[in-house]
């Protein structure tokens, strides 16, 4: 009888779901936002599996994520530390990884990597950000909003900024007096949104990274991770080259993935 894992990761605005053979490969992935109704996303995700892949069959199932351990008294199954479950999809497909990011709606993830006496990679540190706006997916949304701007817009737009101005990226609320100012100046939008884009990371260098060093290969995963102005951030404050920064397949899933590892 084949075994299938089911593996959900449940974030502040979106619902992730893969289901995992034994020889981990994704028979199924799916990615949608919750728009503030995290139960019936998974409850509708899982009505749409159950004919596929009957749910009775599963032989495994795990949560990850800051929403995941509300389903545990509802569905069973096991809560993975979002940690670990992200290292994990990573270091699956990436054994060379040193350093990964994750960068999701609520909270930013930075994760040193090690390796033990066999060679194999392991956690060797971690830092996240508070739950707030500053450094997040929700941070750009909010910002691309006010824009004008949808996200994906926004994301490419950041690309074709020549100068790059200093946005504070601490506290979204700095920002926007930042943004304003600039605004007033009639500084280029291209050049606002890519100020905003290093403002997350640069953040993220400072207050999560504190010194410590960013060893390549870098993953870089979690929705934002579709963002070109971030990507582009990430290669320019850790000087890192073209084949160093590695953007996985299936980066808005990794978690997900992980919990099913």
């Amino acid at each position: 009888m084949n075994k299938f894992f089911l593996g959900i990761d449940i974030g502040s605005t979106s619902a992730c779901t893969v289901i995992l053979d034994e020889q981990a490969n994704i028979l199924f992935e799916d990615y949608r936002r919750t728009y503030g109704q995290p139960l019936k996303t998974v409850k509708d995700i899982l009505e749409e599996i159950d004919p596929k892949f009957p749910l009775r069959e599963i032989t495994f199932l795990s949560f990850t994520g800051s929403g995941g351990k509300t389903f545990l008294p509802l569905l069973g199954g096991e809560f993975i530390n979002e940690i670990i479950a992200h290292a994990k999809a990573a270091m699956h497909f990436y054994p060379q990884v040193r350093t990964i990011i994750e960068i999701g709606g609520e909270d930013s993830k930075l994760i040193f990597l090690e390796t033990d006496k066999e060679g194999r990679p392991r956690i060797a540190d971690f830092a996240m950000n508070t739950l707030c706006a500053a450094g997040t997916g929700a941070f750009l949304d909010q910002q691309a909003h006010r824009l004008g701007l949808k996200i994906e817009e926004f994301s490419s737009l950041a690309l074709k900024a020549k100068n790059i101005p200093r946005i504070a990226g601490r506290c979204a609320v700095f920002a926007k007096s930042d943004m304003i100012h600039l605004q007033q100046a009639a500084v280029p939008d291209c050049e606002i949104i890519a100020g905003l884009c290093f403002a997350i990371i640069r953040n993220l260098k400072s207050n999560l990274a504190k010194g410590r060093q960013i060893l390549p290969p870098l993953v870089f995963q979690g929705g934002v991770a579709a963002n070109l102005g971030v990507r582009r951030a990430i290669k320019e404050i850790f000087n890192l080259k073209d084949d160093e920064l590695i953007i996985p397949k299936y980066f808005k899933i990794m978690g997900a993935i992980g919990a099913g590892l």
